[in-house]
């Protein structure tokens, strides 16, 4: 052979085709429909409680604090707060919950069905492999995020007017501008569970049962929602990943605070760290068997 001694080309770490090939193979399980389902429909169940309340004589809910029923008060002015307020009524356990199922089924899934093997008979390679999983689970973050948002915005725009916002600082704003913040506070809140989805894919390698890892994922979700709301355990909080989950809101102050957005996204960053590195370490050393 002429070019024998020729340096091999690198392979990849991790190619496109592999990514598109599990983000299409998760997006056909009627479970990530039916979870995709499920998140379209709570921004229809919100908007219509408001509109059956405030025709009602009910006169759209009381103030808040700047957050979920902050938004509520301002849906019947204006139907973009319907983003606001399905996201912070979604995130705290609806969005991490369709995220902690398919990244718990991302490889133990993959066991169970007698498929794991398989995939890695290609060559793929096992780093190739997990990077591919995170990086759906990543996507579906996303694409679950954006359910919500688009959905309560069409629900918003048909029951309720839309126009300028009055943000939580009482400045007002464009709605063009504010369909930026909403925009951003879709990323945000899709970054947010990044943390959620390292987790659920370590759980994932431990073992071959998908729904085992499902459920141990979504019990230590609930676990830890549960220990940041006792006061006694206040000097842990702000390592937990769900802690600064509803700073997304400081994105409609004017001027925007920062502050927990930052520690946000930097301790979901941690998180994906290190539980992403126990998945790596723990995946690429694992007895496959199925």
């Amino acid at each position: 052979m002429g070019d024998a001694g020729a340096p091999r080309r690198p392979r990849p770490l991790w190619t496109l085709g592999l990514f598109r090939s599990e983000f299409v193979t998760t997006l056909r399980r009627w479970r990530t429909l039916a979870l995709l389902g499920v998140l379209a429909a709570v921004p229809v169940l919100v908007g219509i409680a408001v509109k059956m309340e405030t025709g009602d004589g009910g006169g759209g809910g009381g103030g808040g604090g700047g957050e979920g029923p902050a938004f509520v008060a301002q849906i019947t002015n204006n139907g973009l707060f319907l983003v606001f307020t399905a996201l912070a009524a979604t995130l705290p356990f609806f969005l991490p919950m369709a995220v902690g199922v398919i990244a718990g089924d991302a490889v133990a899934g993959e066991a169970n069905a007698g498929t794991l093997r398989y995939l890695l008979v290609a060559p793929a390679g096992r780093t190739r492999l997990l990077l591919a999983k995170y990086a759906t689970t990543m996507a579906f973050c996303l694409l679950a995020t954006l359910v919500v948002a688009v959905s309560a915005l069409a629900v918003g725009a048909l029951l309720f007017p839309l126009g300028e916002l009055t943000t939580i600082s009482g400045t007002r704003i464009s709605f063009a501008d504010g369909l930026v913040r909403a925009l951003l506070i879709a990323l945000v809140v899709a970054a947010s569970l990044l943390g959620v989805a390292a987790l659920g894919l370590f759980v994932s390698t431990l073992t071959n049962s998908g729904i085992a890892a499902m459920a141990t994922t979504v019990g230590l979700l609930i676990t830890v929602q549960i220990l940041d709301q006792i006061p006694q355990l206040h000097a842990v909080h702000p390592y937990l990943f769900s802690h600064y989950w509803l700073s997304f809101s400081d994105l409609m102050r004017d001027p925007v605070y920062w502050e927990e957005l930052r520690k946000n996204l930097g301790l979901q960053a941690l998180y994906a760290a290190v539980f992403g590195t126990a998945a790596w370490a723990r995946f690429t050393t694992k007895d496959i068997t199925a």
